[in-house]
């Protein structure tokens, strides 16, 4: 991506280079660097250099998006060991800008009113529509940028195609506003998508935790007749106790009902 900005009442054209990222790379920094070099020797071969000769400036970015904190490092200069005497002051340096997700709330991110902020939304949308008015936010940012609304229209296409809970396919888009009129058709059936899959997820959990239920009464019933065959009939206190414990606590119950001499030694205040 280029980017042109004003320095000193002459403009600069800067080269961002940008690299997702949703793992952690220990090597990144060299990744970084090695693209760096390949893109100016692109750049000299094909003579987009400086009038003066000169290389263009260029900032090399990486978005993280992982589930896990980025912890490696930003300077190549810090994957190398000190070198003691003349040899330290010809290490490397190169040095990336790193933009991780994690650093920033999901209110943050609704806040920031930024491309970045805008990118993590869109891997990470809270719901169907929130793409669609993502899509529009971008449209007006991006007015006067042709070029970025056709960067991000398609890169938004391959990022819902990749994500096997749309399953969607499109045809190929350049423009923003054609991709929004698209994904206008599937809204609904997304949103019907979220509401089944929410379901599902209720009903299952549901089913869980009456196994859950049916396991701790199974278990009850199996401590209470233990109970009765040891010391007898058991009062209904002792039944409502039991009733009102946790299965970790029946179950530690079960394994020492064999071992305890009375009632009042297995149930007594403290016992573990």
């Amino acid at each position: 991506m280029v980017w042109r900005v004003k320095v000193g009442g002459e403009w600069v054209y800067l080269y961002l280079l940008i690299e997702f990222q949703s793992s952690v790379d220990k090597y990144m920094a060299l990744r970084m660097m090695v693209y760096i070099g390949l893109l100016y020797q692109d750049l000299i071969k094909r003579g987009e250099v400086l009038d003066d000769g000169r290389l263009p400036p260029i900032l090399p970015i990486v978005l993280y998006n992982g589930s896990t904190r980025w912890t490696s490092a930003t300077d190549i200069f810090d994957l190398i060991p000190a070198v003691p005497g003349l040899v330290e002051q010809f290490k490397p340096r190169l040095k990336y800008l790193l933009i991780d997700e994690n650093s920033y709330t999901d209110h943050e991110l609704a806040s920031a009113k930024n491309l970045v902020a805008a990118v993590f939304r869109i891997e990470h949308p809270d719901s169907p529509q929130g793409i669609s008015e993502l899509i529009s936010l971008l449209g007006v940012w991006l007015s006067d940028r042709p070029d970025l609304r056709r960067m991000f229209a398609i890169w938004i296409r391959a990022t819902l195609m990749r994500k096997p809970e749309y399953r969607i396919v499109l045809p190929q888009i350049d423009d923003l506003q054609e991709l929004k009129v698209m994904l206008a058709d599937r809204l609904e059936e997304w949103a019907l998508d979220y509401e089944a899959q929410g379901m599902k997820k209720g009903i299952q959990q549901g089913m869980q935790e009456g196994r859950q239920q049916g396991e701790k009464k199974g278990e009850a019933l199996a401590l209470q007749r233990l109970l009765t065959k040891r010391f007898g009939t058991i009062s209904s206190d002792m039944t409502a106790r039991i009733a009102d414990a946790s299965s970790e606590q029946i179950e530690l119950w079960l394994d020492q009902v064999l071992e305890a001499n009375s009632l009042e030694e297995l149930f007594k205040p403290g016992k573990q």
